[in-house]
């Protein structure tokens, strides 16, 4: 009896042993489908006038910090052709406010959309306090920005913790925000949808 309880016993463990073992290769099948799936979009998202697909190239596009909307050259220039053509004020495309005339009214303009949680605006301000090397501030605006939802703010995470710049330095932490941001749903197009993204995993796993 003792020895039949002990093999039953042992049948138990190698079956449940069996069963996590296919349970973590097919999460890791899920993961692989998720991260490599190809995106419909990239992380810019559409252009929010004429919907079409934005470039990943951030220069061949504008924002504008009165709605921190970001609009196709085709648009931007379809609005100016516009205003020269009837000698109308220069607005913006999307929200028709007026453009700033200085840097100081564009800078109040977008921290007003940081006071309304735009998450754009957050990680706008991240990058001008990264730049200028107050790497604290820019950590606390990136990850206010990610927590909204925004690509580029994990990417620029992950960068400070592979850096090890305010925050200690942790490959796992950065491959975290590389590759499971907790992006809303609007947003999951792929969670690889932003290319610097996916060239840095693939990076860390060779």
């Amino acid at each position: 009896l003792p020895r039949l309880f002990a093999h039953t016993r042992l049948l138990y463990m190698q079956r449940k042993v069996h069963r996590g073992m296919q349970q973590r290769h097919r999460t890791t099948e899920l993961r692989d489908e998720e991260l490599f799936r190809q995106p419909e979009s990239n992380h810019n998202g559409d252009c929010p006038i004429c919907l079409l697909p934005l470039p990943i190239h951030t220069f061949k596009s504008s924002l504008y910090f009165c709605c921190t909307k970001m609009i196709c050259r085709g648009c931007e220039y379809a609005n100016k052709l516009r205003e020269r053509q009837a000698n109308l004020q220069q607005t913006c495309p999307f929200c028709r406010s007026p453009l700033s005339k200085t840097k100081k009214e564009a800078e109040m303009n977008i921290m007003k959309r940081v006071a309304a949680n735009d998450r754009v605006a957050i990680h706008q301000e991240g990058v001008k306090h990264h730049q200028s090397g107050d790497f604290a501030s820019a950590f606390e605006y990136y990850t206010k920005a990610a927590e909204l939802g925004d690509a580029e703010a994990h990417y620029l995470l992950s960068l400070l913790y592979g850096k090890g710049q305010v925050v200690e330095k942790g490959e796992r932490k950065g491959l975290y925000h590389l590759e499971e941001g907790p992006l809303p749903v609007i947003l999951r197009l792929g969670i690889f949808s932003h290319a610097m993204r996916r060239e840095r995993v693939g990076l860390i796993e060779l």
